[in-house]
Order: structure tokens, then sequence, then C-alpha cells
């Protein structure tokens, strides 16, 4: 389904797009109708859309040698209702996101390093990789649930 480091942001950023638009329409169902419980799925799901984003930002810069502050761009674009697709357009047509998942070691020095390895050894382990980036993404959905939400 995600051959490709492409394709897996792209689904991930039009995730993100309709998780703020199921927030803003949540907001605007509490506004409207004092309906606080649309807030809570709305603002629920988008908080677990924007933690799959941002990790799979954070995968993709790592796997695509991204410099940091283009994959911090990318990470915050979540922050900004509608972002992220513009964002991935922009990392499309510059070839930021170009190419197939490596998988294995190539001539590249930067291949040799401990966090290229541990990526290339994840991605060929595709079911092991989206198990544990699920129980990470869990458990920071979790962790964030019981600190409770901004401005509490």
């Amino acid at each position: 389904m995600f051959r490709t480091p492409l394709t897996l942001f792209r689904t991930l950023a039009i995730a993100e797009m309709i998780s703020w638009t199921l927030l803003i329409g949540g907001l605007i169902l509490r506004a409207v109708f004092d309906w606080p419980l649309a807030v809570t799925i709305g603002g629920g799901i988008h908080g677990f859309v924007f933690l799959a984003y941002g990790a799979t930002a954070i995968i993709v810069a790592v796997h695509q040698r991204w410099s940091i502050g283009v994959g911090a761009l990318a990470v915050a674009s979540a922050v900004i209702p509608y972002a992220t697709l513009p964002t991935e357009m922009w990392l499309s047509r510059t070839g930021r996101l170009a190419g197939a998942w490596r998988l294995e070691e190539t001539d590249d020095p930067r291949d040799r390093r401990p966090i290229d390895r541990a990526l290339r050894f994840l991605l060929r382990r595709a079911w092991l990789f989206v198990g544990l980036l699920v129980v990470l993404v869990v458990a920071a959905y979790v962790v964030l649930l019981v600190v409770g939400p901004p401005g509490r």
C-alpha cells in the first residue's frame, strides 16, 4: 500500500487535513448547537492523526535525509490547519519525496549510520514497524490525554 515514502507521506498529509475538518466542524457544532461531544470526537480523531502524521514526517525525513529544517517544517505544518497538503506538494515538487524505500545498504557512507540501519531493519519488517508505530502513537496519545488538553 505504501510502496514509497511519497504515498505514505501524502496519505497522512490528507488524513491530517480531514482531521482538521472534523475538529473545526466539531467546534462549529459546539458553538451553534451547544454540542460539546462534537469537539471531543473531532478533537480526539485530530489528536491521534496529528501524532501519526508527526511520526510519519520524522520517519520520512530520516529516510529521505532531509535537513533538520525541512523535517521540522514538515512536522510543524500539521499545526496550521490544512498546511500539510501544500507542504507535501512542495516536498514532492522539489524531489524530497522521490524514490523508493531503501531496504538495502548502498555505497553511501550515510547508510552505515545506526539510525539508517535500524530504519532499514524495520522497513524490511513492515508489520513489525507498523505495530511498533501504532503502539508508540497510542502511548503518546494516552499520555497526552492524561495530561489534558491545551489551555487546561
